[in-house]
């Protein structure tokens, strides 16, 4: 009896051992940031490489310099546009730490952006049970705000496109691409703007959150590509399984990364209507729960070259 009970803690204490270890990775791997690469090919025929840099869900805290220096190490990748899918915030005193990591790219590219939920408002710690569920949005009764107007005058003031449910047009590396935007579908704010048209040579679509009633709307809107954040690419990701949610109604198999909506896209034999599709798994977490796991904090250099 005693052998058994000094086996059952020997596995006990591996138990314990190995979630220790675990959970301590979980937190390094917040800083492992990484520049992922697709190439989507979507330009007309003839038409030369477009790159385009998916920036999302930084999350930044004014103690997070390192951070700050690998977003500001990213204008090395001389993007032709860069597009925010938002939740850059998570603190009140955020805002210069964060144009000081943006200024790089917003004083040598042209970009485009819209809102998530903490560039509105405050993280506050939460149940981490609560993202169990499929979808959690979040109704703030009694919110902290986030200083989102100044942030948005201040790429505004850059020259950067504000697509809060609104439509706009950039030119990148001299070629014109439509913009289409809306407000953040988590809280619900999601207004698609009226039908337009234009010569445009790629229509863009950008959300932060990728919920399927405004992934729909872009599609049918005629959007060549829509860009979207939010998930983090789950967070916390099992191998063999990937991610265990999604915060919100889009299925977990694309969770992040190169997609199609609404079918896989593309090859042969299906997926040829679809929209393409990138969901960033973005760069940060909120500060009560500061673990990723095989899911690293990333940003996305998107090479966009001809069909």
């Amino acid at each position: 009896m005693g052998r058994q009970l000094t086996a059952g803690w020997r596995v006990a204490g591996g138990l314990v051992a190995a979630g220790v270890a675990g959970l301590a990775y979980a937190h390094l791997e917040t800083k492992l940031f990484t520049v992922r690469r697709a190439t989507v090919p979507v330009l007309p025929a003839g038409q030369p490489d477009l790159r385009v840099l998916h920036v999302s869900d930084l999350h930044l805290t004014p103690s997070q310099g390192r951070k700050v220096a690998w977003v500001r190490s990213l204008a090395a990748l001389e993007p032709h546009l860069v597009v925010n899918t938002g939740d850059n915030l998570a603190h009140r005193e955020s805002l210069g730490p964060l144009l000081d990591a943006l200024a790089p790219l917003l004083t040598t590219a042209p970009g485009a952006f819209v809102m998530g939920s903490n560039d509105y408002y405050a993280p506050v710690p939460k149940n981490p049970a609560r993202y169990l569920k499929r979808d959690t949005r979040v109704r703030h009764t009694r919110p902290a705000e986030l200083p989102s107007q100044d942030l948005a005058d201040a790429m505004t003031a850059a020259g950067w496109k504000d697509l809060t449910n609104r439509r706009d047009a950039v030119e990148a590396d001299g070629r014109l691409l439509s913009l289409v935007g809306v407000d953040d579908p988590h809280l619900d704010r999601d207004e698609f703007p009226a039908p337009s048209t234009d010569d445009a040579l790629l229509r863009l679509g950008v959300t932060h959150a990728p919920y399927r009633r405004v992934l729909d709307r872009m599609h049918a809107d005629g959007a060549d590509v829509v860009l979207a954040g939010h998930t983090h690419g789950g967070q916390l990701r099992l191998p063999g399984y990937g991610a265990l949610v999604t915060n919100c109604d889009i299925d977990r198999r694309r969770a992040s990364g190169l997609h199609g909506w609404p079918g896989p896209r593309p090859d042969e034999t299906g997926g040829r209507g679809s929209t393409w599709l990138h969901v960033s798994a973005g760069a940060g977490t909120s500060p009560y729960a500061p673990v990723r796991f095989a899911c690293r904090p990333e940003a996305t250099l998107l090479t966009f070259t001809a069909r």
